[in-house]
């Protein structure tokens, strides 16, 4: 279930009464004998993981295996995961009740726990906005006007996107953050649409953050983006992913500086307001976000827009590539706005990759350490 604190979509007592709310349904969800999926919650709930098979649970799981081409050695491997899956199933449950206005339900993380897919998966360390001096890298954007921004905008629709990317089991997603900011700045720069390397960052970036000396840029261990951004300025540059294509794990540095492909002059960082990030994400193009991961393992599609989903648990870094006006979203009584996010877990995750967040509410700390690049001709 999603960490409280932080605050959600409605008022306390709103949140409080969905509380009650998914505390019955699931209760329901036990006592029930009607619906097959019912009788699932009750096998997770009541039985170890021997006594899964055979079950609808284990139906499922092979039906998951199947499509994913999962692969266990061992019958206690196999066992073992059967009842992780068969976990997350409630878990999906329970977000679909915290989060009904996006379907969650069996993603190719199911079999994974919450401590696994984390690891694996996500990749932030720490940072947030740094409030340096005017004339220093990385200070804090000028505010831009609001007034008159498109209704609805879309940077995929402009060329300035790169395809959905696969980060696999290594917790990269600062380094595919990165290369996706820097993509689109350059695109924006140059008109050319040029696909980076972020196995150059995972492997030669190993920079920390000058207020937090922990946060430390270390391959498949995690990072940050604006970590990345100082390593580039210093490095002269990144490659593109032809010239230094991605393996997926921690490796000896290979970067060769006669290959740089763009070049970043600076970066900025700006501050916690939506608003300034949709002017700034019009302007200057896609914006490199960190969010708490933590309804995404479960994320089918829709629009994301949690009762409650901390705000301080920042672990999983993103590439804001747009928005739209209308997401449907029955519980708040209309139409609302949202965010579209690209992430870097393949194209078989969320809607082709993708990830719709509502807009407006700080959802999952998603303004809190938003940032954009300034990139020069190489």
């Amino acid at each position: 279930m999603a960490s409280g604190g932080g605050g959600g979509c409605g008022l306390l007592s709103y949140a409080a009464a969905m509380t009650t709310v998914l505390t019955c349904a699931l209760i329901h969800a036990v006592q029930s004998t009607h619906a097959p999926h019912d009788s699932v919650i009750v096998q997770v709930t009541d039985h170890p993981n021997h006594h899964l098979v055979g079950t609808p649970t284990e139906h499922r799981f092979t039906a998951f295996i199947e499509k994913h081409g999962k692969r266990y050695d061992t019958r206690e491997e196999y066992l073992h995961r059967l009842g992780v899956f068969s976990k997350n199933l409630l878990r999906a449950a329970e977000h679909q009740l915290l989060d009904p206005t996006a379907v969650h339900g069996v993603t190719p993380f199911s079999d994974l726990s919450e401590e696994e897919f984390e690891t694996m998966f996500t990749g932030v360390k720490g940072g947030g906005i740094i409030d340096r001096k005017n004339g220093e890298v990385g200070t804090v954007a000028a505010a831009m006007e609001v007034k008159d921004l498109p209704e609805d905008f879309d940077w995929r629709e402009k060329g300035a996107v790169t395809e959905v990317k696969m980060q696999g089991t290594c917790g990269s997603c600062w380094a595919f953050t990165t290369t996706g900011v820097i993509e689109g700045a350059n695109f924006i720069a140059t008109g050319k649409l040029l696909t980076l390397s972020e196995q150059q960052l995972i492997d030669c970036d190993h920079t920390c953050d000058p207020s937090e000396k922990d946060a430390c840029d270390s391959g498949c261990s995690g990072g940050l983006m604006t970590n990345a951004y100082n390593y580039l300025i210093e490095s002269g540059g990144i490659e593109t992913e032809e010239s230094y294509p991605y393996i997926g794990k921690s490796g000896k540095c290979k970067f060769d500086a006669k290959k740089i492909a763009v070049k970043v002059s600076n970066f900025t960082s700006i501050t916690g307001d939506e608003d300034q990030m949709a002017a700034h994400l019009v302007k200057h193009g896609p914006l490199a976000i960190g969010l708490n991961a933590v309804f995404m393992q479960t994320y089918i599609g829709g629009v994301s827009c949690p009762l409650i989903c901390s705000k301080r648990r920042v672990n999983h870094g993103v590439l804001l590539v747009g928005y739209g006006s209308k997401g449907f979203s029955i519980l708040r009584l209309g139409d609302k706005p949202y965010w579209i996010i690209k992430n870097s877990w393949g194209k078989h995750w969320g809607e082709d990759g993708y990830y719709k967040l509502c807009r407006g509410h700080g959802m999952c700390g998603m303004d809190s350490m938003v940032s954009e690049v300034i990139t020069a001709k190489s």
